[in-house]
């Protein structure tokens, strides 16, 4: 199957089935006449296996209490050793009903009310929301970007507020959402030793490490230093990003450290949370086992549209700063120069009808920018560039 056959076979129409990013607009944006590029899903079926093992196992037709078999642990431990190199044991492993939701738990069994906990913005807000929501104190450090949209670390920014703030964990995105960073093995021990040596617990939610578009391969947290850092850490993620899987509510917790595991399953038996869901299982189950070729040409789809959308906006208005897209189909982009941040909102959906999250949703550092959501077919990227750049060459008059 070439990239052609993919979207032949694959994309799929998502109108007026309850789909948050089409059906939602209203809600989200106070109109319906928009194009959305915002949620982070995609217009892509899932994989043909995951389909027929799911269609499987509805045909038996009872779906009382279960739990994920120990094949499911087996197929997402070989998927993390063959792709990446990252070693898992089932032991470490929990499931949940998604990611936001761990760590929402994690932040409970890791904190006590008022402790500080530290972001590096722009970054995905329900980060923010997980913390001030649960009554901890949030610390942001911003990331560094230079002239051409590139984003690092601020280690000595990290460290003084750290100190200052007596932080007691940290969430990592990484990849990051939405610069689009992968972070190499040299920055992640860097900021994971200073945790280390502040006593600062580390959540690297990893939900979009197998959306590697770029050249520089992943590296996850849990095996930076051969593991060095693994007892200060957690490791969240899911096949939902990978495979567009959402709804099925399904998610991994990596907790290496046993005395930790044992205080999180002590907060969930608290929370009474559910592992997972059967058809979440299910699907993960075989897009693990036979979603490969799928996912890389999918991959395909979303680098093709990430430089058709940089080339054709970039030609046009040079001003324009796209950050590289490295990891994740998330395309984010400075428009800053063309308009001031207060117009953003209204610019989108007044003049360009395009449903994009604005970037101050990602934190004071994002402001002026917007999110595109690359994963979609080429022929909603090319009307939305069309209507990108109309709208803003009548912007200029």
């Amino acid at each position: 199957m070439n990239k052609t056959e993919f979207i032949e076979k694959y994309a799929v129409a998502r109108q007026n089935t309850n789909s948050a990013k089409w059906d939602g607009l209203k809600s989200q944006f106070g109109q319906d006449d928009l194009l959305p590029l915002w949620v982070a899903d995609t217009e892509f079926k899932a994989p043909q296996a995951v389909i027929d093992a799911m269609q499987a196992r509805i045909s038996h037709g009872a779906f009382g209490y279960s739990f994920a078999p120990d094949s499911y642990y087996h197929a997402y431990i070989n998927w993390q050793k063959e792709r990446y190199g990252i070693e898992v044991h089932q032991e470490w492993m929990r499931l949940g009903p998604g990611v936001v939701n761990a760590l929402a738990t994690l932040v409970q069994t890791l904190t006590q009310e008022n402790d500080a906990v530290m972001v590096l913005q722009p970054v995905y807000y329900p980060f923010m929301n997980v913390i001030e929501n649960n009554h901890r104190k949030l610390v942001v450090s911003e990331l560094q970007v230079d002239d051409q949209a590139n984003y690092s670390f601020n280690y000595q920014d990290i460290e003084t507020k750290i100190k200052e703030n007596h932080v007691k964990l940290l969430i990592l995105c990484s990849p990051h959402n939405p610069v689009g960073r992968v972070w190499d093995e040299a920055e992640l021990e860097q900021l994971l030793a200073l945790c280390q040596a502040n006593q600062v617990w580390v959540i690297s939610d990893e939900i979009h490490h197998d959306l590697i578009v770029g050249d520089k391969p992943f590296v996850s947290a849990l095996s930076i230093a051969d593991g060095r850092y693994r007892d200060i850490m957690v490791m969240v993620d899911a096949p939902s990003k990978t495979f567009n899987l959402a709804a099925l509510n399904n998610c991994h917790v990596v907790i290496p450290n046993p005395q930790l595991r044992d205080h999180f399953d002590q907060q969930v038996a608290k929370e009474v949370l559910p592992a997972g869901s059967l058809l979440g299982h299910v699907a993960g189950q075989a897009a693990y086992e036979k979603g490969a070729e799928w996912l890389d040409n999918m991959l395909a789809v979303i680098k093709d549209n990430f430089d058709y959308v940089k080339d054709q906006l970039t030609q046009v208005f040079p001003e324009i700063k796209v950050s590289p897209l490295q990891g994740t189909y998330l395309m984010w982009v400075d428009l800053s120069a063309l308009v001031v941040p207060e117009d953003i909102e209204v610019f989108m959906k007044q003049k360009a009808k395009l449903a994009v999250d604005f970037g101050d949703w990602f934190g004071q550092g994002g402001q002026g920018h917007i999110r595109i959501n690359l994963a979609t077919t080429p022929a909603n990227i090319e009307k939305a560039v069309r209507a990108l750049i109309v709208a803003l060459q009548d912007w200029q008059k």
